[in-house]
């Protein structure tokens, strides 16, 4: 893969820019909430609410989902474009409801360096678990809610605001469906076969962090993303597999402290990761033994975990997850060239390269 260097450095500064004036948008947003949303005069709980949403949602984050966003609108004119800020906060609301929803579920204690909005409430009401329960279900679900008002306070066309509500609304049901498929997955015993690992990748993630932006964007600039639906999904999906690959990946051989998190914890968890699928096909024997052992058991050690780490990488197991992903990526990216006799070169590179990024950056 060529100049990967150039291309995680170009990605990197693309990255921050689109991130530096998103983060004073969401700040703006969420200063100007109260005034903006009815909401009940009694007591702390709803104020208190909303305000988790909002340290969580300004906690950090790439924010990758804005950056795909604003490059689809450039795909078409490198004018301004009318809607996209509303679109960026609808699809950063998405994820934050996402995230509220997805610690709820692992059990996540930490997010983006702070509590998780389940352990906060948990802190808050440490006698009375099913009000910490409730009320981190409730704060996902006005995140979501929260997401399709912004896009309904888009100043564009009704016709465009209604295709850009559809295209959103099904991406966030898709992503429910992934995460119905994804405790499936690691609830059957089994191990998943590579078409529902690359299932639970698309449903649950591709759809909303690139399907999803690349047809706001298109659809705020008139870019008319129904006619090439079947390219686009393809790309989100080659670019959607990419990422969990190496999401899998770092949850074994990442560093712990850039990534915010201990290594091991799709094990510990027992997830049927891409890893942890390529590692239980691959090994025999005592090794085998050492990660069926590990896998479920929130008290595996380090040390147990720096183990199947050495087995991973002696068995080539390893190398076998980065070789997979350098493929998708130069799928997604073939596609991505694909687009150069209807669309502006200079958007089609960013979506050259973003595959790439996606394999060669480090957290």
């Amino acid at each position: 893969m060529p100049d990967t260097d150039g291309v995680t450095a170009s990605l990197t500064a693309r990255l921050a820019g689109h991130a530096q004036s998103f983060e004073r948008l969401f700040e703006k947003y969420f200063a100007s909430l109260d005034g903006a949303l009815d909401t009940p005069t009694y007591g702390r709980f709803t104020p208190e609410c909303l305000e988790l949403l909002r340290e969580l949602s300004l906690r950090g984050g790439k924010r990758i989902r804005v950056v795909i966003l604003h490059e689809a609108a450039r795909l078409v004119t490198d004018g301004p474009v009318a809607g996209l800020d509303e679109a960026a906060l609808s699809l950063e609301l998405l994820h934050t409801h996402g995230l509220v929803h997805d610690d709820l579920i692992d059990d996540s204690p930490t997010r983006r360096g702070g509590p998780s909005t389940y352990y906060a409430y948990r802190e808050r009401f440490p006698g009375r678990p099913r009000t910490a329960l409730a009320l981190t279900v409730l704060a996902g679900d006005l995140a979501l809610a929260l997401s399709l008002r912004a896009l309904l306070d888009a100043r564009v066309s009704p016709p465009v605001r209604q295709a850009m509500t559809e295209a959103h609304t099904r991406a966030a049901a898709e992503t429910i469906l992934g995460q119905v498929v994804d405790l499936e997955r690691d609830v059957t015993g089994e191990l998943p076969d590579t078409e529902v690992l690359h299932q639970v990748a698309d449903f649950k993630s591709a759809r909303y962090s690139l399907l999803a932006p690349l047809e706001l964007g298109l659809l705020a600039a008139d870019g008319q993303p129904a006619y090439h639906e079947g390219e686009l999904r393809r790309y989100a999906r080659l670019v959607g597999i990419c990422a969990q690959l190496r999401d899998d990946y770092l949850d074994l051989f990442g560093d712990g402290t850039e990534m915010g998190k201990p290594t091991g914890t799709d094990i510990r968890d027992g997830k049927r990761s891409y890893l942890v699928t390529a590692l239980l096909s691959s090994l025999k024997g005592a090794e085998r033994a050492v990660v069926e052992n590990a896998l479920g058991d929130p008290a595996c050690t380090a040390a147990t975990i720096a183990t199947i780490r050495e087995i991973a990488e002696e068995r080539g197991v390893a190398a076998g997850l980065r070789s997979r992903m350098r493929d998708h990526a130069e799928q997604a990216a073939l596609v991505a060239t694909g687009w150069r006799p209807r669309w502006r070169s200079e958007a089609v590179d960013f979506f050259e390269r973003l595959p790439r990024w996606s394999v060669e950056r480090s957290h």
